[in-house]
């Protein structure tokens, strides 16, 4: 006799989007391979997308799954009117496409009156996406300055120690600016991600934002500087030396013990670790991010004259289009007779 429990049915409007496919519930296999689809963070947002959306529907009494088209456009007014961002609205679409697709069901967000409110709002409210300010030298450097090289026990009786905080986080700005690198990359590599090499370090990335199947295996270089305290390969090679790491996550956290937790840090908790890096340097944290790593990396290579093609080469942009977004708010204050006035 067979004891399995038949499958439960989910509620169609779940605020998971995963949580049903066609009719019957997933084996656990085929929920792995569904996960793995999508990267973790993206799949967080539709859940948080889904949920809103849900209870958006739930609030005007209309159907959540299968959407209508006049729903959506409603939902879509709706943001608008309060304020949404294009970007946030962006991302509700896309979840409430994502979740009909789990389901075999028409994709709502294709009809012609989803289509021509969509577009009026994004001409109406569309805006220039909110950039990080790019962090390089020589703000940079001051703010690699200000990471402590040592830890001191005033009140524990410890002789003074090399602080792997301050160790760790200038390993991760250098890393992350030599190498632009994004704030998911950093905390997913692995110590067998790095090669040694005659010239420095290899990095291999086997996922990213670009290649999320990796089925496409990215390189980045880490040449070694001529000055050790602004060497990324010196300073990743000090962090896991002095933290004793030899396998697993490279950039895990710290206790207030100076001491490595297991386990690796979260792209939140970098985000979070690079302001707090810019802060301690006496600089205003506000305009900074993870981001601003990549983006100086990219702005830098730039005005020292490295071509598009070769900073593509880095940072592995797909399109070299896209660089221009880094750089044109420098490249407006060449050469412009504003800035030749006299006031």
């Amino acid at each position: 006799m067979n004891d399995r429990p038949l499958p439960r049915r989910a509620d169609p409007a779940s605020s998971d989007p995963l949580a049903v496919v066609d009719e019957e519930l997933l084996s656990d296999e085929e929920s792995g391979y569904v996960r793995a689809a999508r990267a973790a963070n993206t799949l967080g947002g539709y859940r948080s997308d889904w949920a809103d959306w849900c209870a958006w529907c739930a609030a005007h009494r209309t159907s959540a799954l299968p959407a209508t088209p006049a729903g959506i456009s409603r939902y879509l007014t709706f943001l608008a009117g309060h304020g949404a961002k294009v970007g946030t609205m962006s991302r509700r679409l896309s979840a409430i496409r994502f979740a009909h697709a789990m389901r075999g069901l028409a994709d709502p967000t294709d009809h012609a009156r989803v289509l021509a409110v969509w577009e009026g709002i994004r001409r109406t409210h569309g805006a220039p996406p909110d950039q990080a300010a790019p962090l390089m030298p020589p703000e940079l450097f001051h703010v690699l300055d200000a990471c402590p090289d040592q830890r001191t026990w005033a009140d524990r009786g410890r002789p003074p120690e090399p602080s792997l905080a301050g160790v760790r986080d200038r390993a991760l700005l250098l890393v992350g600016f030599i190498g632009a690198m994004r704030r998911s990359e950093l905390a997913a590599l692995d110590v067998t991600d790095l090669a040694e090499h005659p010239n420095g370090v290899v990095l291999t990335v086997p996922r990213s934002k670009t290649n999320q199947t990796g089925d496409q295996t990215e390189l980045i270089v880490l040449p070694r500087a001529g000055n050790p305290r602004r060497c990324p390969v010196t300073a990743v090679t000090t962090w896991l030396d002095l933290a004793g790491i030899s396998d697993g996550p490279v950039f895990r956290p710290v206790t207030k013990g100076n001491r490595p937790r297991p386990g690796r840090l979260n792209p939140e908790s970098i985000n979070a670790l690079v302001q707090a890096a810019v802060a301690r340097a006496g600089l205003d944290a506000g305009p900074y991010s993870a981001h601003s790593l990549r983006a100086g990396f990219v702005t830098y290579a730039h005005l020292r004259g490295a071509s598009d093609r070769a900073i593509a080469h880095q940072t592995r942009h797909r399109s070299l289009a896209t660089l221009g977004m880094y750089v044109r708010i420098h490249e407006a204050w060449e050469d412009n007779a504003a800035t030749q006035l006299g006031f």
